[in-house]
């Protein structure tokens, strides 16, 4: 391992990315996990929107699951179907149906991303080395990683949120993808994910980070959809989109994966001038 002992400021270059899962490295419009969700709930007569399942997107599944039950339409339906307020037995009730589904459902949708493994091979040649994250659980990632493998994508480590303390925004997972890829100092690091989780995680661990606006859960349109989509509507859609991961501390956007290497460029030249994320 090279190490940058910090007496001055780092100039560069990058040594790795850390990529998100779903909506950013496969699974095009992140479609898998919200439609467990729905599903989930519907098993508890509990009806939960594709909007709202995807509110909470990028987070711990537990949790995730935690906060749709904190919707007031949620606490309403479930108080009048239980006779009580959803707690955390509640929560437990509903992780233990939604993981088991969210494996299968996971395997299924792991297809790469369009120019994923062309901008993986690109970054390698680059030195780079690839790291990923995920509020998937390690239990989910048996399934999805094999499954991507054998079509292509196979990062050097996967760090999901059950194996550390707590998951995004928390820098936990960066840190471990850091530590796991041996590499330092953390501003030779990108995060690049579709969700404002995502960002947060990345700014909170020191890493520069890009957000995948068209790709990934905040438009959550698949593939064909939003490549047919009336550009004059669409269009506005991913400038929101660009606008709040910009207020969560994106330092560059990008449709998807297929456009991150010319921000690479851009932060390697950031860094040769001292700059930090």
């Amino acid at each position: 391992m090279h190490c940058y002992h910090k007496t001055s400021r780092y100039t560069g270059p990058l040594r790795a990315v850390v990529l998100d899962w779903a909506g950013t490295a496969v699974d095009y419009g992140c479609m898998g996990p919200a439609a467990v969700f729905v599903d989930v709930f519907a098993q508890f007569e509990i009806e939960v929107s594709v909007a709202e399942a995807r509110s909470f997107m990028g987070v711990a599944k537990k949790e995730h699951i935690r906060r749709i039950c904190a919707l007031d339409k949620v606490k309403r339906q479930w108080q009048a179907r239980y006779g009580k307020a959803p707690d955390e037995t509640a929560i437990d009730a509903l992780y233990a149906r939604t993981e088991p589904m969210m494996a299968a459902t996971a395997a299924r949708f792991s297809d790469p991303i369009p120019g994923l493994l062309e901008t993986v091979a690109a970054l390698r040649t680059q030195g780079l080395k690839i790291g990923s994250s995920t509020g998937y659980t390690q239990t989910i990632m048996a399934a999805l990683v094999p499954a991507a493998a054998g079509k292509g994508y196979d990062p050097d480590t996967v760090v999901s949120s059950s194996d550390v303390p707590a998951g995004r925004p928390y820098p936990w997972m960066c840190y471990l993808n850091a530590i796991r890829l041996e590499v330092f100092p953390l501003e030779a690091v990108v995060k690049i994910g579709d969700t404002t989780s995502d960002i947060e995680a990345g700014r909170n661990a020191g890493m520069w980070t890009i957000g995948l606006t068209q790709s990934g859960n905040e438009l959550g349109l698949t593939r064909q959809a939003a490549e047919s989509a009336d550009p004059a509507e669409l269009r506005p859609r991913i400038e929101s989109i660009s606008a709040r991961f910009q207020e969560a501390g994106a330092h560059f956007t990008a449709a998807g994966v297929w456009e991150v290497l010319p921000l690479i460029d851009e932060i390697n030249a950031r860094l040769s001038r001292g700059e930090r994320p």
